[in-house]
């Protein structure tokens, strides 16, 4: 039984206990409504903040799987060959055409991460407000269980940013759920997000030595409030990153170093447990919702070919990268997309994951090996190739166990940042950052065609769709038609 699942268990126990203990008085009784709890209700009971709280992390788990196919198929990691559904994976690589233009289609396959970020964030909503009502928490305990809400908020707000770019999204949550709130420029979007991120780490500080509640296990090591700022910091080193690559320029850049020297960043790390340190989503069997991408049960995620293609070797000149032998599994039955129309097959593989063995196998959110190689990214970009070299080659050297990169000072900075991806790529495999990178950097023309010819070749996806049920919603709202600036981003 995981963590999660016992959180929930505690978590409900305790309320059904006051609501037994309330039972003597037929005035307590009177629940207005048993299907749509009010904030009132909860914030009368400090036992509910439990159970509120692990209901943050269930909205975030369970966008975390969906985030990791998506952009995986996209960076062309991974296939979702379902026999039954041949659009899992047509769809990602060919996209339709509107007026001439190649694009995904807004309406079903491959919109991407929204609905459950927007649930979650909903729910955010709700978990600030029951906390800031709450008269039997102390200051510290308020402050330090919203600086936690404000870190899953600012992550939420992250993975639609990452995934849909240049069309921005929402940040606002309103009150009545029904009335809608504006889009906002990527811009914008980075801007409330590292923010957000801020005065997370602020609360935190304030927050005393203890949650008023209990984390996961995913979390072992980060379950204090200082703790969990590290965790924090690392979040935000990766959205002011992104950031420095879609506008922010020096000032996030520097931004990221000054976060990623408060997070738990350990550049002295040489082990596979040193570099795993972080923190994680946690999975188990039934009733505990059970790992999504484990190959003990999904037999239709694939590995796109192109990872044995690139692997690079070790200094015998024959053994691959340590990452391609832990990660991914060999001889599998050969799968491959459908035909469409004229177009040859859309992909094909015999190549599997070793990533996640059981249904218990817990998805990392941010890892040290990660914040090591988003270090290299921003001392790049800060004229310090010398770090960034020396930053790729801990992770090179002692997870990948390949020799130390012929890099030097004198190899061009578009060089250095092709040996931070391919680390990059081995180092995070299937942790959806392959194709957000190659788009941050403008190389998303390196990604492998599974199309190479036909009417639809060469297709990339840049962007996930705005879902065009937002869309259709907002039709006739004065001054936010169909997304940021009126634009019509998911017409069919």
């Amino acid at each position: 039984m995981t963590s999660i699942h016992i959180l929930l268990r505690r978590a409900s126990s305790a309320l059904a206990l006051t609501v037994v203990v309330a039972a003597c008085s037929n005035r307590d009784l009177d629940i207005k409504n048993p299907n749509s709890p009010a904030i009132a209700g909860a914030t009368a009971d400090p036992t509910a903040l439990q159970l509120l709280a692990t209901g943050l992390l269930v909205d975030q788990r369970g966008t975390r799987s969906a985030f990791i196919t998506n952009a995986s198929v996209l960076g062309r990691e991974s296939y979702t060959f379902t026999p039954t559904e041949g659009r899992n994976v047509t769809h990602p690589l060919i996209g339709i055409v509107v007026n001439g233009v190649q694009k995904l289609d807004p309406t079903g396959f491959a919109i991407g991460p929204w609905n459950a970020q927007y649930n979650a964030l909903r729910d955010i909503y709700n978990f600030k407000n029951t906390v800031n009502a709450q008269p039997l928490l102390t200051a510290a305990q308020k402050s330090s269980a919203l600086g936690f809400a404000e870190t899953i908020e600012a992550l939420m707000l992250f993975e639609i940013v990452q995934t849909h770019d240049t069309l921005g999204g929402i940040t606002e949550i309103k009150a009545d759920p029904k009335q809608l709130a504006p889009f906002v420029s990527r811009d914008s979007m980075y801007k409330y997000i590292l923010n957000t991120f801020d005065d997370a780490a602020t609360k935190l500080a304030a927050g005393g030595s203890a949650f008023p509640f209990n984390l996961p296990s995913g979390f072992s090591g980060f379950t204090t409030p200082a703790k969990f700022a590290q965790f924090t910091q690392a979040l935000k080193a990766k959205a002011a990153a992104h950031y420095a690559t879609a506008g922010g320029g020096a000032t996030a850049w520097n931004a990221a170093l000054t976060a990623l020297g408060n997070s738990f960043l350990n550049a002295a790390a040489t082990t596979r447990a040193a570099f795993d340190v972080g923190v994680y989503d946690t999975y188990g069997a039934s009733p505990d919702t059970p790992n999504p991408l484990t190959q003990a049960t999904n037999t239709n995620l694939y590995a796109h070919m192109s990872f044995q293609a690139d692997a690079q070797l070790k200094a015998d000149g024959v053994t691959p990268d340590d990452r391609y032998t832990t990660k991914i599994r060999t001889g599998l039955p050969s799968r491959q997309g459908p035909t469409v129309g004229n177009l040859p097959t859309t992909g094909s593989s015999t190549l599997g994951f070793s990533i996640w063995p059981t249904v218990a196998s817990p998805i990392p959110l941010i890892r040290n090996e990660e914040l090591i190689l988003l270090r290299a990214e921003a001392r790049l970009a800060t004229a310090d190739k010398a770090g960034a070299i020396a930053d790729l080659n801990i992770v090179r050297q002692n997870s990948g166990g390949l020799p130390a990169s012929t890099l030097t000072t004198a190899s061009t900075d578009d060089q250095v940042l092709l040996g931070i991806l391919y680390e990059k790529r081995y180092s995070l495999m299937m942790e959806g950052d392959r194709w957000i990178d190659y788009r941050r950097y403008n190389k998303l023309n390196l990604l492998p065609l599974d199309v190479p010819s036909g009417p639809n070749k060469n297709f990339v996806a840049i962007v996930n769709p705005i879902p065009q049920t937002e869309c259709l919603v907002r039709v006739g709202q004065s001054g936010d038609m169909l997304g940021p600036n009126g634009r019509n981003d998911c017409a069919p």
